[in-house]
């Protein structure tokens, strides 16, 4: 398990407003904190790839771009997903981050090649997602729809890349070729939400970019440079 102590915030943004569609619903929120530069992380990376079979999980990648100076620089690493990580460890109040690191439900964190800890953390965790997030893809437009609930936070959508593979040429993980799962390639941030029941209408082509083909809408209490809890989220195939 690598290990780094860091600090900071973060995220970015998009809007829109529309229809009603399809409901979904899910017991736990993982997002993956991994890196091609941690010789520790392949395993988390191959159990992520089991786990987002499971319909009632909604499960991502987030590369972070730490580790670059290990020998490779990430292919997939975004600066947003470091910041990410280093939010939610300043909100939990441990300052420290590490990979694999497995979020659970924006609260809990484990290793993330660990199942056991992962099943007793979405155990301990699901009773938070309270918000059933309703998700459709028709005529080339993302629809979201959200119910009248208790709760406030903020709607985004990931956008994803389903499998991406990399042979990695230099590093800790040198002659291997990893496999990535639901790989976070693009952020939009929907609005906020107040509790009350809202809507959007995303053009696909704002989110299928970079070989993204699945995208996944997430409510979470708090903000993105404070992240909290995870209320809601759904995911579907843009293809």
């Amino acid at each position: 398990m690598r290990i780094a102590h860091l600090v900071a915030l973060g995220v970015c943004a998009g809007v829109l407003i529309a229809p009603s569609m399809a409901r979904a619903e899910t017991r736990g929120v993982l997002e993956l904190f991994t890196s091609q530069g941690c010789s520790s992380c392949p395993p988390a990376d191959k159990l992520l790839g089991e786990l987002i079979r499971d319909p009632s999980l909604v499960a991502f990648s987030l590369n972070v771009d730490y580790w670059d100076s290990l020998g490779w620089k990430d292919t997939l690493a975004d600066p947003r997903n470091s910041e990410r990580q280093r939010a939610y460890a300043r909100v939990r109040g441990d300052r420290g981050v590490y990979t694999p690191q497995l979020v659970i439900n924006g609260t809990a964190h484990v290793v993330g090649s660990d199942k056991g800890a992962i099943q007793r953390a979405l155990a301990s965790t699901r009773d938070a997602l309270t918000v059933p997030v309703q998700l459709a893809v028709r005529d080339g437009m993302l629809n979201v729809d959200l119910p009248a609930e208790k709760g406030a936070g903020e709607v985004w959508v990931y956008g994803l890349a389903k499998e991406v593979s990399v042979a990695l040429a230099r590093g800790e993980n040198r002659g291997r070729t990893v496999t990535y799962h639901n790989v976070a390639r693009r952020w939009l941030k929907l609005g906020d939400w107040n509790g009350k029941a809202a809507n959007w209408n995303v053009p696909v082509s704002h989110v299928a970019v970079g070989g993204v083909d699945t995208a996944a809408v997430v409510v979470q209490s708090g903000s993105a440079a404070n992240p909290e809890a995870m209320l809601g989220a759904a995911v579907a195939s843009l293809r």
